[in-house]
């Protein structure tokens, strides 16, 4: 201001006109704002000093649903009675529409407010004010549920079947922010399945007051009308409206009120206080309207109610305080994103190609690899017949090469049985036959002709072509039939030591014995053949079997020279030998074996364990519980 001041006379010195008019002009607007300023200031401070005092005059604004005239019927008698309980203060009421109410909040103009549960939300959501009281219906007595709404029809038109009949129809509302006289409705259309917004229904919104909605009902213009639980009532009895014009729709068989509503109950009408009411002057209202009696409506008040339910209306409905949640809609999205969203189906319909294109190129690669797999089944199954071929030639190459003096072993139990028979005949006619001798000698043959028939019988069932059989075992007994068929097939046959370990006792293996006995069968004669090479023929052969990390090892030990590493490299290989005839096919098809019951052949010096000699085979079979887990594993997995 000073520099105003001094610019002003500046100017003026000097005689510039325009400039001195401007800076007229700038000063008198900025010291009329400055005033203003100080006036409100001043006036703010006298009416808070007032209000603290006890000395000031009271505003209470009143939601006006009806004309101004019957809102201060209804109200004016509450607030004469809270101005002659306050002693020194002095209680004004103000009708208000919402907007006019929302206008005089901002202004501070209303230390109290009187108004609906829906609209006490939206202005303790804005202005911060604070419910001291909730009104109780005179009817019901409880305050959490004395407001609803009741939809009316004319009595001459039909009563539609519920609140969702009216889906179609022109309905009158005071507004579209009324909490009784639509909002309630309007959320029960909306758990309904019904959009009102959308056009289910046609509304027609009439304002403040109320008897608009009832003119517009009643003249025809709306086929229903939304009012305040109770009114109806109230206009009957106070001879405004004829009993029997209107009806109800959908009436609520179990209200608390003795009027009829369309609706589930709600609290009361809040009387709030503003943010700048001193606390004290709150806490005396309150004590005042708590203790004042019932009106000539029979209503009153009482502590503050509950308002979580009408928080939930407003939530349903979206509206304030939660308009919010509008912009959080699909359509509203939308129509804010729509670039994003229309770039982001672009990219989706791209992807649905690309996925398109991809699922043809999979189902052409999957046919291709279902043909590969149909060609590697069948290869399989070729495969595996010519492996049954081959143990079969394998077991009659081992029956051919150990069945070469059968002739001899064959013959010494036939000439026995032969001898014993003969010397029988000699003794019957001779008549010196005891009976003791004749015992015996049944016996020896009875035994000698059991030792043919076992001989027989496995050179029989190594030589016969059949499908395998697996079933469970005794290793011990395994490696026993194959020493006592290895022998019977070898003339001046070698003595076959068979060491069987303690642990193997109980142990049981899941196998085709024949199988299991082919292969101990070629790896005996394997180390008799190592043994002649080496000239030591009548040297023993070593058999042992002991179980290990759930395992039974059937080992064979030679005498004979070691291989080397390059030899035992390809031991296993087709057609590799190192027998001077050999087809070297032996070891491979035993190899097989062993690993198609899950186990393992394995080759290495006698020395690495141990033992002195020459080369040590080891067949390495699960126990019964891991073969099984074994077996299961590759008919999951069969590649």
């Amino acid at each position: 201001m000073a520099k105003m001041l001094k610019a002003f006379w500046r100017n003026a010195s000097r005689g510039g006109g325009q400039k001195l008019r401007e800076d007229c002009a700038l000063m008198s607007r900025q010291l009329i704002v400055g005033l203003c300023l100080l006036l409100a200031a001043s006036a703010w401070g006298r009416e808070a000093t007032k209000l603290a005092s006890g000395e000031a005059h009271i505003h209470v604004g009143v939601l006006a649903v009806l004309d101004d005239q019957d809102t201060q019927h209804q109200w004016q008698p509450l607030l004469d009675g809270l101005s002659t309980a306050l002693s020194g203060k002095r209680l004004h009421l103000h009708p208000l529409d919402p907007v006019g109410m929302e206008r005089a909040l901002k202004a501070n103009e209303l230390a109290f407010v009187i108004t609906n549960p829906g609209h006490y939300v939206v202005v303790e959501a804005r202005h911060g004010a604070t419910r001291i009281a909730t009104q109780t219906a005179a009817e019901g007595g409880d305050p959490a549920h004395a407001v609803g709404s009741t939809v009316v029809v004319r009595a001459d038109r039909p009563l539609p079947e519920g609140l969702a009949g009216l889906k179609g129809q022109r309905v009158a509302a005071v507004a579209e922010q009324a909490f009784g006289g639509y909002q309630l409705v309007a959320a029960e259309w909306v758990r309904e399945g019904i959009d009102a917004e959308s056009g289910d229904v046609e509304r027609l919104f009439t304002g403040y007051p109320m008897t608009r909605v009832l003119d517009a009902v009643l003249q025809g213009r709306a086929d229903a009308a939304i009012l305040r639980t109770c009114l109806l009532e109230r206009w009957i009895g106070e001879g405004r409206l004829k009993p029997g014009v209107l009806r109800v729709v959908a009436p609520r068989p179990d209200s608390r009120l003795p009027c009829q509503t369309s609706t589930s109950l709600y609290p009361g009408w809040a009387f709030a206080a503003s943010p700048h009411v001193p606390p004290d002057l709150a806490r005396e209202v309150a004590l005042a309207l708590l203790t004042l009696p019932p009106d000539a409506q029979g209503t009153r008040w009482s502590v503050p109610a509950d308002y979580q339910r009408v928080h939930d209306v407003l939530r349903t409905l979206e509206v304030e305080p939660y308009a919010f949640l509008r912009a959080t809609r699909l359509e509203a999205l939308a129509r804010r994103y729509w670039f994003v969203i229309g770039g982001a189906l672009a990219l989706l319909a791209l992807g649905m190609l690309y996925t398109l294109r991809v699922e043809a190129l999979v189902k052409r690669s999957t046919a291709e690899l279902t043909r590969s797999l149909d060609e590697r089944d069948k290869l399989t199954r070729e495969l595996e017949k010519d492996r049954e071929a081959m143990d079969h030639l394998s077991r009659l190459s081992i029956l051919g090469e150990l069945s070469a003096t059968l002739g001899h072993e064959l013959n010494q139990p036939l000439a026995t049985i032969a001898n014993y028979t003969a010397s029988l005949q000699r003794r019957v006619s001779q008549k010196r036959l005891a009976d003791d001798a004749l015992k015996q000698a049944l016996q020896d043959i009875g035994s000698e002709a059991e030792r043919a028939a076992h001989m027989l019988q496995g050179i029989r069932a190594l030589a016969r072509k059949r499908v395998v059989q697996r079933r469970r075992c005794d290793p011990s007994q395994l490696a026993s039939e194959a020493v006592a068929l290895f022998r019977g097939l070898q003339a001046h046959a070698p003595e076959v030591r068979l060491q069987i370990d303690s642990s193997c006792v109980g142990a049981a293996v899941m196998v085709d014995a024949l199988q299991v006995q082919q292969v101990l069968l070629n790896l005996l004669k394997n180390a008799l053949d190592a043994h002649r090479l080496a000239g030591m023929d009548a040297a023993p052969l070593l058999c042992r079997l002991h179980v290990q990390s759930g395992q039974v090892c059937l080992a064979v030990q030679d005498e004979g020279p070691t291989l080397s590493d390059e030899q035992r490299a390809h031991l296993f290989e087709p057609f590799f030998t190192t027998k001077p005839d050999g087809l070297g096919l032996g070891l491979p098809i035993c190899r097989t074996i062993v690993e198609a019951h899950g186990g393992a052949l394995r080759a290495r010096p006698a020395d690495e364990i141990g033992h002195a000699g020459g080369m040590v085979f080891e067949v390495w079979l699960p126990v019964l519980e891991a073969a099984q887990d074994l077996l299961t594993s590759a008919k999951d997995n069969p590649s």
